[in-house]
């Protein structure tokens, strides 16, 4: 299992999404010797794709990950800039979707996307979420269904709040984390 690791909150310490795709990713290979790729989009230059190109280390990356794990703080309602432009990147005609007469067709499918999402009020709804659902909807254009998103909302409202949130998303980190590792070792079994 290669693991694709994708960190964008600007925050270095104290970033709840860091902590959170940290914790996913040891979760993910703990006790193996699974790859792990990692890139720091605040630290690494924002790609630039020509998508008429069909080139796309990004996009090759991603391809060859088996697990993508994202951290994703909202910032002004969205995703930080830079994430997008690596979604942009990993967005190429003919290789990771392709059109057809029926629609958009998704070529990434059997991928398993884990997002961890950081906010420091409560953003329910599609009038203040437009984090969870760009990516859900994104993820399936490109044909994966497996998405799970780790929500920790509330992380600046008081210390107690933010302890709450992270207690009950590293329980979840830990749920999906096994299911995945149960998944896999049943797969290799087969």
């Amino acid at each position: 299992m290669t693991v694709l690791h994708i960190d964008s909150s600007i925050q270095k310490d104290g970033s709840i999404s860091r902590q959170l795709t940290a914790a996913i990713v040891a979760g993910l290979v703990e006790g193996t010797d699974e790859p792990v790729i990692y890139h720091d989009m605040t630290t690494e230059e924002s790609p630039v794709i020509d998508p008429r190109q069909g080139d796309s280390p990004a996009a090759d990356e991603f391809l060859a990950a088996d697990v993508i794990v994202i951290g994703a703080p909202m910032y002004n309602l969205g995703v930080p800039a830079r994430l997008k432009a690596w979604i942009d990147s990993v967005s190429i005609p003919r290789k990771t979707f392709r059109y057809t007469e029926n629609g958009p067709e998704g070529l990434a499918g059997g991928r398993k996307i884990i997002v961890a999402y950081a906010s420091g009020g409560f953003h329910r709804g599609p009038e203040e979420d437009f984090v969870d659902p760009y990516l859900r909807s994104f993820f399936r254009l490109l044909g994966i269904k497996d998405i799970d998103i780790v929500r920790a909302e509330g992380v600046n409202i008081s210390d107690d709040q933010r302890t709450r949130t992270m207690r009950a998303a590293l329980s979840e980190v830990a749920g999906i984390t096994a299911r995945i590792r149960e998944e896999r070792r049943q797969a290799v079994d087969a």
